[in-house]
């Protein structure tokens, strides 16, 4: 061997073992607002993936990470490979596991491209994938099984981009029937008069990347939802409005700005560059909003 070799076999010296990066950690952050529960992560131009486990529901990809195997509906909110570059890996993993094929609904200007990255990796990889690249239009209607479903809302990138909105249909007795005493509702139902009417509530809106102006053209019920999952990338003036425009994303001011379009329950702000740490958002917030309001507003946790 030569003295090279034997360098190179040589075992390298002890160094100060250095902490993970904190912004390609696998293991996710998680949140809750009653019957909400997201876990995930969210670093701008590292990875974004929200997945709902009950609902097996994956808010972009990012790379594909294993909280989001077991997902059967992923929302694709745009192409960008820190959003989106998980969908060939999650396939094959899927594939890999013996689960069904999943559901990708993206923006129609995704559908036919991805395909074409699909049909590369599959003859690089020797192995023909099953799965189902579907159009999500804007404002139509899709299950999710059982009670829930979503709805695809208009946003504001750099690319061609939507968000989402989750409902959950409920029924709700009559106004009129209300009071009345058991017996009397059985026999309303017997002359074969409804009792109910049914309404649907908006859960969790998800904007994926976007600027500010999708919020005064946003419908009503992504307003109302209980909780939206909206991004904001910069926070300070080292990057300010400007450069957050250039690159199609909210700053923190002009989300405050915006606030009285914002009647939701929570706002989960998502997103943030990797400049900067959650708690240091968070503080922005308490220095910025009163008690109440303050209490509104959360930053999606980042695990290191």
């Amino acid at each position: 061997m030569s003295k090279l070799g034997k360098q190179s076999a040589r075992a390298p010296k002890s160094t100060k073992a250095s902490k993970p990066h904190p912004h390609h950690s696998l293991i996710p952050g998680e949140w809750r607002h009653g019957d909400i529960h997201l876990l995930g992560h969210s670093v701008a131009g590292v990875g974004t993936c929200l997945v709902w486990p009950e609902l097996k529901l994956a808010f972009d990809v990012a790379q594909g990470l294993p909280y989001a195997f077991n997902c059967q509906h992923y929302l694709l909110s745009h192409c960008h490979m820190d959003h989106a570059s998980g969908i060939p890996y999650l396939i094959s993993q899927r594939a890999l596991m013996g689960l069904p094929p999943g559901r990708f609904y993206m923006p129609q200007s995704m559908v036919e491209p991805m395909h074409e990255i699909l049909n590369v990796w599959q003859r690089l990889d020797g192995h023909n994938y099953s799965y189902e690249f579907l159009e999500a239009q804007v404002g139509e209607e899709y299950s999710l099984g059982g009670d829930y479903f979503f709805r695809p809302f208009k946003t504001v990138h750099r690319v061609d981009s939507q968000g989402y909105t989750v409902f959950r249909r409920r029924k709700k007795l009559r106004m009129e029937f209300q009071g009345l005493h058991p017996d009397q509702l059985l026999e309303i139902k017997g002359r074969g008069q409804p009792l109910e009417d049914l309404f649907d509530e908006a859960l969790v809106s998800f904007t994926g990347d976007t600027q500010i102006e999708f919020l005064p053209i946003a419908p009503t019920w992504v307003k109302e939802s209980r909780v939206l999952a909206v991004e904001v990338t910069y926070m300070d003036q080292e990057r300010g409005v400007e450069k957050a425009r250039q690159w199609g994303h909210i700053h923190l001011d002009e989300l405050l700005a915006h606030r009285e379009h914002l009647r939701q329950e929570k706002l989960l702000l998502i997103h943030l560059s990797a400049r900067h740490q959650p708690a240091e958002l968070a503080q922005a917030l308490k220095q910025r909003l009163g008690g109440p309001e303050n209490q509104r507003f959360e930053v999606f946790p980042r695990r290191a």
